[in-house]
């Protein structure tokens, strides 16, 4: 398989950056989208240049870290993250643009790399339970309803990986934030910081310069865990609920 790749590059924050065209031959359909981009830089490598910079971790689909806007979507054109994305998604001399996350919140480090610190202070800011819970406790002692264990398990799936801020026009981080307000709210252990738990994520989210949500729904459709949108319904339910205690 033979590519056209544009890709950002930019040296630094304070840098502009530019789209590169680069050519890449003889990719295999069965390498992943990072594959790929290894590929492309020991090329580089060897021609005495500038490696482009991304990010990767794990490479099963768990970090969250290799987030890639592909051809104007988020991780590309399959429902699944930039690492599980595979060459046989795309055909013989396609020509593939390849950039950052856009996002306020995530600015630019260096080509493909952004900060997503602003994710780990929504969580600083609210997204644990404070308790001293010493050794693991019996699983069966806290009985929790099938229902809402189900719920809880599918919401904690969120990889935190910016899709969803990366989809939506307005930059948007309420599906992430949302999703980790739902996982600890159908939990007994997470009620008592229930109220003040949400204010101070709200708070921080909109601190961080991320966008507000008004339910156009590229934020779900890009998710590579298929996170709900009604985990936003709950997290602004939570919010109005505290506000009113207040």
């Amino acid at each position: 398989m033979n590519l056209t790749l544009k890709i950002w590059r930019q040296d630094g924050a304070d840098v502009a950056g530019r789209l590169v065209t680069y050519q890449v031959s003889e990719i295999s359909e069965d390498m992943s989208f990072l594959e790929m981009l290894d590929t492309l830089n020991e090329q580089l490598i060897a021609s005495g240049e500038e490696p482009v910079a991304f990010d990767s971790d794990c490479r099963e689909g768990i970090c969250g870290m290799c987030g890639l806007m592909i051809s104007g979507q988020a991780h590309g054109p399959e429902v699944t993250t930039t690492c599980q994305l595979h060459m046989r998604s795309f055909r013989d001399g396609d020509t593939i643009t390849v950039e950052p996350w856009r996002a306020e919140a995530f600015p630019v480090v260096r080509d493909l790399v952004v900060d997503r610190s602003a994710f780990d202070r929504i969580i600083q800011a609210g997204g644990f339970i404070s308790v001293n819970t010493g050794a693991a406790p019996e699983a069966n002692n806290t009985p929790v309803p099938k229902v809402k264990a189900d719920r809880a398990f599918d919401t904690a799936t969120c990889i935190g990986c910016g899709a969803c801020v990366a989809a939506c026009p307005n930059a948007s981080g309420m599906l992430f934030m949302g999703a980790k307000i739902t996982h600890l709210s159908e939990l007994p252990q997470g009620q008592a910081e229930r109220d003040a738990r949400v204010v101070s994520m709200v708070n921080q989210h909109d601190h961080e310069g991320f966008g507000g949500c008004t339910n156009i729904g590229e934020c779900s459709a890009a998710c590579p865990k298929e996170i709900p949108l009604d985990v936003i319904s709950t997290l602004n339910a939570d919010f109005r609920k505290a506000k009113r205690g207040a």
